[in-house]
């Protein structure tokens, strides 16, 4: 099974350290893991960490960890993507004790972002607690939760061909809405495992590697309490609350202090792969997700005076 098997951790380089701890563990929930030479880590679950946070000037995702079985997988995954003419080093004994893991190679995908391959991620040596959560961050078989990547002009069928032929993903499905007269969201969302999606890729405009990457939690509260959390600390918000009709997701967008976003949610969808059909859908939203701007227009408008409207 030479494939990966989960998204174990995302390494992001931020350049307000400080921002990034209260973001982290005051509004979303999550807990430190260490504090390290050059950043801190952030714990979800029973893992060591599930981000890697460093001091930079790139605010933006630098590595993502995918984890596979074994190193009998590895090596096999290796060999494919050597195949493929792409290059890929042994990342070293250092790096694997910095990222707490067994094994780690190193590769990157047609859009240039790091990819960091390993085993053996390690548990931390305490539970997870979290002063905030109600409930628990949904992680386990499905991974860390997904991320959204842009594809800067790379074709679909360069980087899927990495994705799906080298490191075995399978597609979920695709989402195509025209936003605007001549502005086209072309979305295709991958998976590796139970989760709907693990990456989704998209043509939008921005200048990061990362649209955002989503946390998902066990109880719905949790996400109404972070909104407020968010709100309450004048955190911005990319998008409002809102459920996708892909994924069947509940959640909010917030951003980061770097300027990616989070997606905070709640339900998430569980594919089957034995039973699961890919379909092309036309709207990113079933409701909601609306740009803070226009409902706080909408919501001025309706507390005007009745002769002002």
């Amino acid at each position: 099974m030479s494939h990966v098997k989960e998204l174990g951790y995302v390494v992001y380089e931020v350049s307000g350290l400080s921002d990034w701890e209260h973001f982290g563990v005051e509004l979303l929930g999550m807990r430190i893991g260490e504090r390290t030479g050059d950043g801190f880590t952030l714990r979800t679950d029973e893992k060591a960490h599930r981000w890697i946070v460093t001091g930079g000037p790139a605010d933006d995702l630098v590595a993502t960890g995918y984890e596979v079985a074994d190193d009998a997988a590895l090596d096999a995954l290796a060999e494919k993507v050597r195949a493929a003419g792409i290059e890929i080093t042994e990342g070293g004994a250092a790096l694997a004790a910095a990222r707490k893991v067994d094994r780690i190679l190193v590769t990157a995908d047609p859009m240039g972002n790091r990819i960091e391959l390993v085993t053996g991620l390690a548990d931390a040596a305490t539970p997870f607690e979290s002063a905030k959560l109600l409930g628990e961050f949904v992680t386990g078989a499905g991974g860390a939760g997904h991320q959204v990547l842009l594809a800067h002009g790379v074709s679909r069928e360069t980087y899927l061909a990495f994705y799906i032929d080298l490191l075995g993903f399978k597609v979920s499905d695709i989402i195509i809405e025209e936003l605007a007269p001549g502005v086209v969201a072309d979305l295709i969302f991958l998976h590796c495992n139970g989760r709907h999606h693990t990456v989704a890729f998209g043509d939008l405009p921005s200048p990061k590697s990362t649209h955002h990457f989503m946390v998902e939690v066990t109880d719905i509260r949790d996400v109404g309490m972070a909104y407020d959390r968010c709100l309450d600390a004048k955190q911005p918000f990319e998008m409002t609350l809102g459920m996708h009709p892909n994924d069947n997701m509940f959640s909010f967008y917030v951003r980061t202090p770097s300027g990616f976003s989070v997606e905070y949610g709640w339900g998430g969808l569980i594919i089957d792969d034995e039973t699961w059909e890919v379909k092309t859908l036309d709207r990113l939203n079933n409701w909601g997700h609306r740009p803070p701007e226009v409902v706080a227009g909408l919501y001025t408008a309706a507390l005007a005076p009745e002769d002002a409207r």
